[in-house]
């Protein structure tokens, strides 16, 4: 089957999560990615991850979450040798990703002028906490910082523990699928017209993008909004309940699916209540509807309700741990993850997740196990034209 990025070089010199998804991401899709790392230590996720052993063989968790189906180069981009190599593999090229701070790849004379001249149909993508202008353009930032920053912990968790980061780097990610989607953009263009492309990723613009409604509640109806926990502050009722055992998600948001609700859990009562009667009266009731609900759902637990609800059109997932959703006949159903039964330094499966979908013609696949260090550094430079000489003395100079 064919992919829907084959044929397509991408040069990957990043570090950590935002880049390294975004990357991952094209190399699902078919794309050639070679990782571009510094010798000795390479990609600081390498070294990140809750298995210590694995940290030390440079293939931490956080490594082999989002590094399959790349090649490794090692490249030491300080020395005039090693950007030589680089501008090489720039002429090879179709895109090149970077997350260093502004400015950096200019110094070395990478930046995207400079590799413009090496390939004037290059899709360049940098991407950095704040972009390449503005004020806080050489702050450093990393997910923690982005979502403060964003607004968005001001509206995670409840009046008790607001503001409240979120439970995974999600402004690192956020910025990691935008730049993806701008690249995948950009060789649509460049299809048609040949054109190259700088495209400048700001971590704090991705996360904002994704709070559109949030945002539009106070830029054009005046409200600030507010942490409501559990809560969904569109309808109630919507949120998270409490069970005869364990927490239910419930999102009766519309009125036939409030009604139908109150009559499953024997409160027919409800719909007639002035309180709950119509959705901006639940709304402003919420509080009591929650409290009448929680004593009618003590009576089952989550999984029994969730059946129930589900199956007379009410929108109900139990809340469960990462550990139970991985385990879920839905997730093996739609084969979302993929495990490689032997990885080069590492001593058992890695099992890691595709693609957040599904494409005819190709499905989203990482083609190898992530890399060890510079494990294609002699592949790579031998199909640029390099000898094995030429290798050893790049090697011998420090540039490998």
């Amino acid at each position: 089957m064919s992919k829907a990025l084959g044929g397509i070089r991408v040069l990957d010199l990043t570090n950590v999560l935002a880049g390294p998804l975004c990357a991952y991401q094209l190399a699902l899709l078919g794309a050639e990615v070679i990782k571009v790392e510094v010798p000795g230590h390479g990609d600081l996720a390498r070294q990140l991850g809750s298995d210590s052993a694995l940290n030390a063989q440079f293939m931490g968790a956080s490594f082999l979450a989002q590094n399959g189906g790349k090649k490794s180069v090692t490249v030491n981009l300080k020395s005039p040798e090693g950007k030589a190599v680089l501008r090489r593999l720039v002429k090879s090229a179709d895109v090149l990703i970077e997350n260093f701070r502004p400015g950096v790849m200019g110094r070395l004379g990478l930046g995207y002028e400079d590799l413009r001249e090496c390939n004037p149909s290059l899709v360049y993508c940098a991407i950095t906490g704040f972009g390449q202008d503005g004020p806080l353009r050489d702050a450093p930032a990393y997910d923690q910082i982005i979502q403060g920053l964003s607004g968005m912990m001001s509206v995670t968790g409840d009046e008790r523990c607001a503001p409240l980061r979120a439970g995974y780097p999600v402004a690192d990610t956020i910025s990691g699928i935008t730049a993806a989607f701008a690249i995948s953009s950009a060789l649509v263009r460049r299809h048609g017209t040949g054109e190259g492309a700088c495209i400048d990723v700001s971590m704090l613009d991705s996360a904002l993008v994704t709070m559109g409604w949030v945002i539009s509640n106070y830029l054009i109806a005046g409200t600030v909004p507010q942490p409501h926990g559990n809560s969904n502050f569109t309808a109630a009722p919507s949120g998270a309940f409490r069970t005869g055992e364990g927490l239910l998600n419930i999102a009766a948001n519309k009125q036939e699916q409030f009604e139908s609700l109150a009559k499953a859990v024997g409160r027919e009562d409800l719909i007639t209540d002035s309180r709950f009667a119509k959705r901006e009266s639940r709304k402003a009731n919420r509080a009591a509807l929650t409290d009448i609900l929680e004593t009618a759902l003590s009576a089952k637990p989550a999984r029994e309700w969730e059946a129930l609800f589900n199956e007379i059109g009410i929108p109900a997932g139990c809340v469960v741990t990462i550990p139970e959703a991985l385990q879920s006949p839905q997730l093996a159903d739609r084969d979302l993850l993929q495990t490689f039964a032997a990885v080069p330094g590492v001593d058992r499966p890695v099992t890691v997740v595709r693609a957040g979908f599904k494409l005819s013609g190709g499905q989203p696949t990482a083609a190898s196990p992530p890399p060890r260090l510079g494990e294609h550094t002699d592949e790579v430079l031998g199909e640029l034209g390099y000898t094995s000489e030429e290798i050893g003395a790049l090697r011998e100079a420090g540039a490998l």
